[in-house]
């Protein structure tokens, strides 16, 4: 049609107006002529040459064509069912050469074409008229739109085909995808109103107008336009961006199929959609916003905004663009909308403001500087509208986001709050006022304004001081809801001022009290009281503010804290927590600015403040403090006195009787730090004033009332310190008083308990500081050392349990002797200090290490140092085990060198000689910690400087020690002695540590083993054999002659020295770490023996070794990542080696190091150490240890994933991966899979699995071993539960077959399964000549049922997936595989073979599918196994090779059906599906091969196989059955071997040959019959010989054969033949029936027993007598009467069972029917008498037994079928009364039956008996 129309258009270019005018007229004429049948043909040819008729200029021209076009109008009009020519009208219309008219009247009539098209049609079409759409005129534009919307509402609302999607994917121009677009945007966002007419939310006038042109949009119509369109644009592969906004209005529309819809399109384009599209955004602003308020926008223009539905969605969508927070002014007309619009929601509200949160994170800053004070307003106007007490939760979340939009705009833009303190006055009034769930959000945007006031105006600052200090409330009137304002507040004042702003400090100071512990942990980062403090301004020189004026701002805060009483009875202003803090900060500052003055003058200012703090310290000192600020305020007091000495003394000095008050404090520390103050007061006193008091001391000691516990502490302290001032004044006060003083304290260290004796001995010691003691005079002697005098007391209390008490004795031995120069009293300190060398505990041998320093001489400290300042130990001052030592080389000693010299030989020798290296390691932990104290204190003296080498050495030793402490102190030894030693010192450490750490240093010096000496930390090996713990060398040896083997004493010690070996290394980290960060370039050269160690020790089972090791590496390795790559193979071969070492934690630590390295390796860095990690792998998963095999399993994991990675194509370059392949697989295979240890197995295969995903290609050199591996590991490893289970399957009930069945799917489901999928899927030519040989090597000699099941299966896999490649390797499977497959026990294995042999026949040659089939064929007549492969293989075959077994149909066939009849159930009903496979119809299949078939039957007919025979009887019954007389051309030959078969002896299943003869006769009785007239009479005679027979089952088929063959052939003369044989037959039953009743009670012979003999049920000789009736004459009948109603009558008598009755009645029936019909056909009523004498004499005869039966039988079956027959009978009788009456009546009796009777059918007969009785009685009368 589109041919004809544009040819006819163009011939009318050629016409003139006339010629044209005279055709219209011809087509007005046709049109007004035409039929409305034949109306749409004419139509389709003239509309489009009418329609381009207006081309011409002629009006006359135009004016006929507008009457025929009216013409048209008015006869289409109304009949829709008249189509116009669409594709015509388009192409007219699409014409570039079409006039204007034309086009314009073209496009009217193409849209009512649309409407009259068939559907197909116009989906076909619809996207067509889309292309160049956005070139037309802007109203056909509308036209054509809305009709290709209609279309597609029409055709896709429900699906979309593919080729139609097709094209609308192919609108190529952006201009006509947007246009389309939009259109569709406005009819998704077009809702009808229920006023009609208007806008529609989110469109303008125009907009509505132009979707809906003439036609009312409405109900179903939208909502299938709608679908329509998102099921087309869902198809166009859109980019999101584009697609967007349609799917947003689509998701809120009012229908739900279209929201749904749309919200399913939504989800699958969000997340690639480019929210921050701008031209996308601005799109979505337009939707939200409308147009309103826009310049120079017509009314009919003007877009409403979205309703609230839709806004609600693009908000979602703005809050995660950047583009939307950035695209003003939209975004603030947003937010506008949001909060103030006209229908806003509280929903509305909360995004708005989300959004506004938004745009403060993501917005530009110019952006924000115009938005931004703009919503700032809005917000706080909307806070200020919110009644405080809102509960729903959308006003909760509103309110959440404004104060965050506060918190975000104050970040960006803080220029908006520093000029007022307004925001923050709100926020804090917010953050007391609000709900405890919007406190959070609101104690953020504080925090975030703080920063804005950063550089506020200095009045501002001071505003927001005192708000702050209003917020951060006296701890006492603390309001626990408002803990949030308080944390703000301190956050603002830790954050907002400097470190040195006094105000923010005091709000510190008073939150260290807060209830809440991370206000308080903030208060003291505050104060720089915690390691983390405030930020340090930049360029200030102190971050601690000046002391004057901090306590003078604290004071002018809080003036009282300068009032106090000597009762302490005023009142605290602060709880205890805030004086703490106030107090360690003001002594802070203190001793700050002190230092920082050195020895320039301090002003009277100063020296004001530090009075007025002593008055505040005094304040604090107030009944109502604790015990902790009593204690702190007096240390306080100590140190202003310790830089203000004589300020503090003399202000002490008149508070004598105050101090003296508070000694009996019940703080420890309080009463020391008050006995200092005593002490330092009385230096302000004179002589005789000091002298008075420590009189008056001694006295309360010595009074015979004994003070309290805490009294005479703070005494005897008071005694030493008040004594030892007044030995140290110049001059010094009279040696009496001292002496009282020394006397005093004598007596109460040999009176007292060790608590107050140990105090005594620390005043004495305080005494020795200053000078020597004085002798002890009394009237039995001159003088006497003290020591001597206290030497047995002190060494019991140092022999005692008082670890505190033992402490002190022994700092004040130390102390005693600082000044001491007699050697006597030096000796007896040195021993009582020696005899400390086995105590436990770290604290006493410590103070004992401190003791011998003083004892040393040269300790950095000065009698002023202990005795005016918070001084209680060298070790506390220096604290160097917590942090670097610095060598205190200021030192110097006031004590004689000679005396000196001999103590020191005394020390050196007792450490060197006895300590160090003695065989305990208590002592040898004495001697470190004694060592270690002398360097550290000492280390500057001459004499040890000398020494250094020695003390080395020592410490180098004990770096191996048992003892931890030993070790880490000895290893700390090292570090000072490296900083002590000179360059030379120093490289020799260095060379020991590395020669201790790499294994290579020298033997140590020998230590003496004692039977007491430990060899073993407790517990390490075990228990002896009578439950104790071995440690000692004593129980070693005890242990080793117990079992019987001196020698595995050197075992222990060859184990014990490993041990101390890992303890040297341990140590020997400890010291390295700080020697390594003085010494890096002297290391350098020994990286390379270091690094693999170092790496391997991190990963030692001893925790403490890796923590040690640890810090060695963090310190000698600045960049590990580096140093390890450089290192790499010395790392990887020194692990490897380690790997194999004899020692378990060196392997366990060497796995665990090789996992971590080799990961994220590359080929040409672990290539040739692959082999070995797999090996080091294996191994450790076989350790004897469960550590080192777990340690093994994560280094195979490891190793797992580098050979995975380096060997996947994908990842690695393919050069690359194959060497991998190389090194990895053939190992894997040979040691990995064929290993005997489990996890080794389970990891190889898994590796070799994952293998074949990734290495591709790479696979292939190695594809025949990994197959063959595979296969076999199938049956390797599989559980050998199964295997058992298998061998007893049969005792335990289960069938072979299932579980075989079974065991072959969990192999398929295995990981080797898997990996034989993957491996077939990269087999190639090349491959394949390795693969099969090794293939056919597996089916010969593979065992397991799963191998040879999968290689069976494997094969079949191949050869389809290689297909004609395979075929030079056919004639060698198929010669493997079929006798496999005959062979093969395993049914399920056969199956697997028989299959491949199927698939391999595909593709074998002609010569080779012939002589297969034909062997296969020959298996049927084989023994079962050889059946079963026969049919396994024949169904493969046709599965499989259809076409090529198709050609070879002549020798299956029959051997397949006559394999159908086989005994053995299995193998019938396998060849059945056979049959049932190759045969499209049995009969079709049996009429076309029958020749073959009759050959193969005859042939195994004459066979010697019985079952041959019985096969073939079968096979014959079932072609009688199929075919029927279609057998008779083939009748002869089976008649035959039938005929010649069935004399002779009996055989199991010859019964069979009788049913096939039967069937035979009556399949072609006729053709028997015709032929050979003779047949008949020779196949009963051979029947009935074979009735004769003994065997019961065969009689029996020799009966049911006789029935057939009588009613087949239906000779009257086989009645005389055959019924006198059945008489006897009948008689003889009776006869041993009647015998068996009379003989019941003592039969002794079984029913089986007389089937034995030949017994045939009566029922089959009845059948038999009942076809004889059937082809008898009557007069046959007539002739043996008697012998007939005597067999019936034997039939129906008592001894026989219901189905011999059946049989009888069955045959009275017969008799009935036969007479009846003999009377029915006599029409002149001369009928024999013989017959009517017969028919009564049968009714006397036969009624009376039936009646009889139906009375005893309780069968209801039996009864209907009597009672028809009774029936029957009397209405045949009837028929013969009616010439000769009967006078015999039963009608009494079958009432009586009636009366019993409960079947209802036998009820009904029963009555029409009696009826026909009682008619029968009428006749007779």
């Amino acid at each position: 049609m589109e041919g004809s129309s544009s040819s006819s258009s163009s011939s009318l270019v050629s016409k003139s107006d006339g010629e044209l005018e005279e055709m219209l007229d011809r087509m007005l004429t046709r049109l007004a002529l035409c039929d409305d049948s034949k109306l749409e043909s004419l139509v389709s040819n003239l509309l489009p040459l009418t329609i381009s008729s207006l081309s011409s200029q002629s009006p006359t021209v135009r004016n006929k064509v507008l009457e025929i076009l009216s013409h048209v109008n008015k006869r289409v009009k109304h009949q829709l069912e008249i189509g116009l020519p669409l594709l015509a009208l388009w192409k007219l219309y699409t014409d570039p050469a079409a006039a204007p008219m034309v086009r314009n009247f073209a496009i009217v009539y193409v849209e009512m074409a649309f409407e009259r098209a068939p559907v197909k049609e116009r989906e076909e079409i619809a996207p067509s008229t889309l292309e160049n759409v956005s070139k037309l005129p802007k109203q056909h534009q509308e036209i054509i739109l809305r009709i290709a919307i209609k279309v597609i509402g029409e055709c896709h609302a429900s699906k979309i085909s593919d080729d139609i999607s097709a094209k609308y994917r192919s609108l190529i121009t952006s201009q006509d995808k947007e246009l389309f677009l939009d259109f569709c945007l406005h009819m998704l966002l077009y809702q009808p109103s229920s006023q009609g007419g208007g806008s529609s939310p989110g469109l303008s006038v125009f907009q509505v107008n132009r979707i809906m042109g003439k036609q009312v949009l409405k109900g179903d119509m939208l909502t299938r336009r709608k679908l329509g369109i998102l099921n087309v644009i869902g198809t166009m592969d859109l980019p999101g961006e584009s697609v967007y906004p349609l799917y947003m209005a689509a998701s809120v529309d009012s229908q739900e199929p279209v929201a749904k819809r749309g919200e399913e399109l939504l989800k699958k384009i969000a997340s690639g959609t480019n929210l921050d599209d701008p031209k996308l955004i601005n799109r979505l602003f337009l939707l939200f916003n409308g147009t309103t308020g826009t310049e120079n926008v017509t009314p009919e223009h003007n877009v409403a905004p979205g309703n609230t539905s839709l806004k609600m969605k693009l908000m979602s969508g703005f809050c995660r663009s950047i583009a939307a927070a950035n695209s003003f002014p939209a975004t603030l007309q947003c937010i506008f909308g949001c909060m103030y619009g006209s229908g806003t929601t509280l929903r509305l509200k909360q995004m708005g403001m989300e959004f506004t949160v938004w745009v403060f994170k993501h917005g530009k800053i110019d952006q924000l500087k115009l938005m931004g004070p703009v919503i700032l307003n809005a917000i706080l106007k909307m806070l200020d509208g919110f009644t405080g007490s809102e509960t729903d939760p959308l006003s909760r979340e509103t309110k959440t986001f404004s104060f965050q939009a506060i918190g975000l705009i104050a970040q960006r833009l803080p220029q908006l709050f520093r000029e007022t303190t307004e925001m923050a006055v709100r926020l804090f009034d917010a953050l007391k006022l609000e709900t405890q769930s919007l406190r959070s959000t609101i104690q953020e945007a504080i925090i975030s304004l703080a920063a804005a006031y950063k550089d506020s105006p200095e009045n501002i600052l001071r505003e927001l001081e005192v708000l702050l200090l209003a917020n951060s409330l006296v701890v006492s009137h603390i309001d626990q809801e408002q803990n949030e304002a308080r944390f703000c507040a301190l956050r603002w004042a830790t954050s907002l001022y400097n470190s040195q702003h006094c105000p923010s400090l005091y709000i510190c100071m008073l939150s260290a009290a807060d209830p809440k512990l991370d206000i308080r942990e903030i208060a003291l980062e505050g104060l720089f009281l915690k390691e983390e403090g405030r930020t340090i301004v930049a360029n200030q020189d102190h971050k601690y503010p000046k002391f004057v004026e901090m306590l003078g701002y604290i004071l002018k805060q809080q003036p009282k804290l300068l009032d106090s009483s000597e009762m302490r009875s005023q009142k605290l202003l602060f709880p205890s927590q805030v004086y703490l803090v106030m107090i360690k900060f003001l002594v802070k500052c203190f001793k700050l600015e002190m230092e920082e003055s050195n020895t320039q003058a301090v002003g009277t200012e100063f020296l004001d403040s530090a009075q007025k703090l002593c008055l505040l310290l005094e304040h604090s000192l107030a009944f109502e403090g604790s015990a902790e600020l009593h204690a702190c305020a007096f240390k306080a007091l100590v140190s202003v006195g310790s830089y203000l000495p004589e300020m503090v003394e003399v202000y002490f000095s008149r508070k004598i009787v105050w101090l003296r008050s508070l000694l009996s404090h019940t703080d420890l520390s309080a009463r020391e730090s008050v006995s200092r103050l005593l002490g330092m007061a009385s230096c302000a006193l004179s002589d005789a004033e000091s002298c008075s008091l420590l009189s008056e001391l001694i006295s309360s000691v010595s009074q015979p009332q004994k003070l309290r516990f805490e009294a005479q502490h703070g005494v005897l302290s008071a005694v030493g310190f008040v004594s030892a001032h007044c030995l140290h004044r110049m001059p010094a006060v009279s040696e009496a008083v001292t002496q009282n003083a020394v006397k005093c304290l004598v007596d109460v260290v040999n009176l007292e308990t060790a608590p107050l004796a140990s105090v005594a001995m620390e005043a004495l010691g305080h005494i020795g500081i200053c000078g020597a003691l004085p002798l002890l005079v009394n009237d039995s002697s001159p003088g006497t050392q003290v020591l001597e005098v206290l030497q047995e007391r002190l060494s019991k209390l140092l022999s005692g349990d008082d670890i505190k008490s033992i402490q002190k004795i022994a700092l004040s031995l130390g102390h005693l002797c600082l000044n001491e120069t007699s050697s006597s009293h030096l000796k007896i300190a040195l021993d009582l200090l020696f005899s400390l060398s086995r105590s436990k505990a770290e604290e006493i041998l410590f103070a004992a290490g401190e003791a011998l320093s003083f004892l040393w001489g040269g300790v950095p400290v000065t009698a002023d140092m202990i005795l005016k300042t918070n001084y209680t130990s060298l070790s506390t001052d220096s604290n160097f085990l917590m942090k670097e030592v610095k060598s205190l080389s200021d030192a110097k000693t006031d004590a004689e060198e000679d005396s000196r010299t001999i103590t020191r030989e005394i020390i050196t020798a007792k450490l060197f000689d006895t300590l160090l290296y003695s065989s305990r390691k208590d002592e040898r932990c004495a001697g470190t910690v004694w060592m270690l104290s002398l360097t550290m204190y000492c280390g500057q003296q001459p004499s040890i400087q000398l020494m250094l080498p020695k003390i080395q050495e020592a410490f180098s030793h004990l770096l191996g020690d048992q003892n931890e402490l030993t070790q880490e102190l000895a290893s700390q030894g090292m570090s000072i002695i490296y900083e002590l030693g000179d360059a030379s010192m120093k490289q020799n450490l260095v060379d020991a540590l590395v020669n201790t750490l790499t294994g290579t240093s020298k033997r140590k010096r020998a230590i003496k083993l004692v039977e007491e000496s430990e060899v073993f930390q407790e517990g390490t090996i075990g228990e002896s054999p009578t439950g104790g713990k071995i440690s000692t060398y004593k129980e070693l040896c005890n242990l080793a002659n117990e079992m019987g083997q001196p020698d595995l004493i050197y075992k222990f010690m060859d184990l014990a020295n490993h041990q101390a070996s890992l303890n040297s290394k341990r140590g020997a980290a400890f010291g390295f770490s700080k020697i390594a960060k003085q010494a890096g370039d002297a290391l350098r050269p020994h990286l390379r023996l270091l690094i693999p160690r170092l790496i391997r020790y991190q990963y030692d089972p001893d925790k403490n070794v890796q923590d040690a090791m640890a810090h060695i590496w963090k310190a000698l390795i600045q960049d590990p990542k580096k140093a390890v790559d450089e290192h790499l193979n010395h790392i990887l071969d020194d692990l490897l080696v380690q790997c194999g070492s004899r020692l378990w934690r060196s392997r366990e630590a060497s796995c665990l190091a090789l996992a971590d390295i080799i990961q994220g390796r590359k080929f040409d860095q672990v290539g040739e150490h692959l082999k070995k990690l797999w090996i080091a792998a294996f191994r450790a998963m076989d350790d004897i240890k469960e550590t080192v095999r777990n340690a093994g399993d994560k280094l195979c994991r490891a190793v797992t994933s580098l050979t995975i990675r380096i060997c996947d194509v994908t990842l690695t370059e393919l050069s690359d991966a194959k060497k991998a392949m190389d090194i990895v697989l053939p190992f894997l295979l040979s040691e990995g899979i064929m290993s005997k240890v489990d996890s080794v197995r389970k990891a190889a295969i898994g590796v070799v699995m994952k293998l074949a995903k990734g290495a591709g290609v790479a696979l292939r050199p190695h594809l025949s071993d990994l197959v063959c591996c595979m296969l076999e590991s199938l049956s390797s490893l599989e559980d050998q539960g199964l295997n058992y289970v298998e061998l007893h399957a049969a005792n335990i009930g289960i069938e072979t077959e299932k579980l075989e069945n079974l065991r072959i799917s969990i192999s398929k489901g295995s990981p080797m399964w898997e990996t034989l999928d993957l491996c077939i899927n990269i087999v190639d030519i090349e491959s394949l000549n390795q693969l099969i040989p090794r293939l056919t090597q597996l089916v010969r000699g593979g065992v397991g049922l799963n191998t040879r099941v999968g290689v069976a299966s494997f094969i079949s896999l191949l050869v389809q997936k290689v297909g004609t490649e395979i075929k030079p390797f056919t004639g060698m499977l198929l010669k493997l595989l079929f006798p496999v497959a005959k062979e093969e026990k395993s049914s399920a294995a056969k199956r697997a073979f028989s299959s491949a042999c199927g698939i391999v026949l595909k593709y074998s040659s002609p010569s080779q599918a012939r002589s297969l089939i034909e062997e296969t064929a020959a298996l049927h007549s084989g023994d079962r196994s050889s059946q079963i492969a026969c049919a396994s293989l024949f169904k493969s075959f046709s599965s499989t090779a259809s076409d090529i077994m198709s050609s070879y149909q002549s020798a299956i066939v029959p051997a397949i059906f006559i394999s159908r009849f086989e005994d053995e159930k299995q193998i019938s009903s396998l060849f059945e599906e056979v049959w049932e496979d190759i045969t499209s119809g049995e009969r079709v299949t049996l009429q076309v091969f029958l020749q073959e078939i009759v050959n193969h039957i005859c042939e195994s007919m004459t066979s010697s196989s019985w079952a041959s025979k019985k096969k073939s009887g079968k096979a014959i019954c079932k072609l009688t059955e199929v075919l029927g007389e279609s057998l008779s051309p083939h009748y002869k030959r089976l008649l035959q071997c039938l005929l010649n078969e069935l004399p002779g002896r009996l055989w199991e299943g010859k019964d069979a040959l009788l049913d096939a003869l039967g069937a035979l006769s009556v399949a072609c009785h006729e053709v028997i019959t015709k032929e050979d007239p003779t047949a008949p009479s020779t196949i009963l005679s051979l029947i009935c010989s074979a009735c004769k027979k003994k065997l019961k089952k065969y009689r029996e088929s020799a009966f049911s054969c006789l029935e057939k063959v009588i009613v087949a052939f239906g000779d009257p003369e086989f009645f005389h033949t055959v019924f006198p044989m059945l008489y006897e037959m009948c008689n003889t039953a009776s006869i041993k029936t009647s015998t068996q009743v009379q003989a019941a009670s003592d039969a002794v012979k079984t029913e089986s027993e007389n089937g034995e003999e030949g017994q045939v049920p009566l029922e089959k000789i009845m059948e038999c007598v009942k076809s004889c009736i059937q082809v008898a004459t009557i007069d046959d009948i007539l002739s043996q009467k008697a012998d007939l109603i005597h067999v019936l009558l034997i039939s129906l008598s008592p001894g026989f069972l219901w189905t011999v009755k059946m049989s009888g009645i069955s045959c009275v029936g017969k008799l009935c029917s036969k007479f009846q019909s003999l009377w029915t056909d006599s029409m002149d009523d001369l009928v024999p008498s013989d017959s009517t004498k017969f028919v009564h004499e049968l009714y006397h005869s036969i009624v009376p037994k039936l009646l009889e039966c139906i009375h005893t039988v309780k069968i209801a079956q039996f009864h209907v079928a009597a009672s028809t027959c009774l029936l029957e009978l009397i209405e045949l009788c009837s028929t013969v009364s009616s010439f000769h009456p009967v006078e015999v009546d039963f009608k009494a009796e079958i009432d009586s039956l009636l009366e019993l009777e409960k079947s209802e059918e036998a009820k009904s007969l029963l009555r029409k008996s009696r009826d026909a009785v009682a008619k029968l009685a009428s006749l007779s009368k």
